[in-house]
């Protein structure tokens, strides 16, 4: 039956689902291409991801696979070439230079891997984490001062109020780090590899710290790290590999008969926007698949097999 005019004009009218409308952060087909003594390198090739609003996420991979570009572009601190990032509604390739300034002292928190780059060595780790506030306009130094001692005191670093970095451990300065990063009530923060020159325990610590800025705060966090400890410590870890999400595993807690909780992880592959998946390398080493596959469609999933490739 032909459709009339009237209803086809209905169906324009009608509100069609934004891929992503309700996450927090959002990256759609996601390009970043760098050009460098006149050869390109293709660091992110139409990434899709989906974070939501309060959500802490682990993302892992290979060096080289875009992970730090992702955070980079996340943090306002880099420009995509093509494709959609969004973090809170705004769309950071639109976004000015004055624009993405204020977004970086507003809307995200940075925690680098080097203490060095979080926190400036000639104040106190208290007046390290007002100064952003102060830049941002609060003018009272008793509430800058009380805002301070407050973070402190979540990241259980009260002690270090008076101390300048050069007298704090590694530990202490990423916690103080997280606490400048949260100062003006930012609702993403990022982080890169920010236990990647701790020991174990001391990892364990400044972790706890971002899951308590995520939980106490509502703070949404994502964290970048190779260190497969910590990755297992969030309820959703996604795996970028060749500039793609290739991999999520999912966590969730359940009860069992005796009344003991346990984590059960789930890994799955991700289907882009495109219909683009990627095959995990050990079931392409085990079947010898390359070039190409022959696929079949079940009543109840997709079968691959090696193709013909002579």
């Amino acid at each position: 039956m032909t459709e009339s005019l009237a209803d086809l004009e209905r169906r324009a009218a009608e509100k069609v689902a934004v891929f992503g409308s309700a996450a927090h952060i959002v990256c759609d087909n996601l390009v970043r291409i760098y050009r460098a003594e006149g050869i390109e390198v293709v660091a992110l090739r139409g990434l899709d991801l989906l974070i939501a609003k309060g959500e802490m996420v682990a993302i892992v991979g290979a060096s080289g696979s875009g992970k730090s570009t992702l955070l980079n572009i996340l943090s306002g601190l880099d420009v995509p070439t093509a494709g959609l990032a969004r973090v809170g509604g705004m769309d950071l390739a639109a976004m000015s230079a004055r624009d993405r300034l204020r977004f970086r002292r507003e809307t995200v928190g940075f925690v680098w891997q080097q203490a060095a780059r979080n926190l400036l060595p000639y104040l106190t780790a208290q007046e390290n984490i007002e100064l952003p506030l102060r830049l941002s306009g609060v003018r009272r130094s008793s509430v800058r001062r009380k805002r301070a001692l407050d973070l402190l005191e979540l990241m259980s670093a009260g002690h270090t109020a008076a101390r300048k970095p050069r007298e704090l451990s590694g530990g202490e300065q990423q916690r103080v780090a997280i606490a400048v990063a949260v100062a003006n009530d930012p609702g993403v923060v990022l982080a890169d590899e920010p236990t990647g020159e701790l020991d174990t325990t001391t990892s364990h610590e400044v972790f706890d710290a971002l899951r308590q800025v995520n939980r106490e705060l509502g703070v949404t966090a994502v964290v970048v790290t190779h260190d497969a400890e910590v990755a297992e410590q969030v309820d959703r870890t996604v795996a970028i590999r060749d500039g793609r999400t290739a991999a999520e595993v999912v966590r969730r807690t359940e009860v069992d008969e005796h009344g003991q909780e346990r984590v059960v992880a789930e890994e799955y592959a991700v289907l882009d926007r495109t219909g683009r998946l990627q095959l995990p390398r050990e079931f392409i080493g085990a079947l010898s698949l390359a070039d190409r596959v022959r696929l079949a469609l079940e009543p109840d999933h997709i079968g691959v097999w090696p193709g013909d490739n002579s």
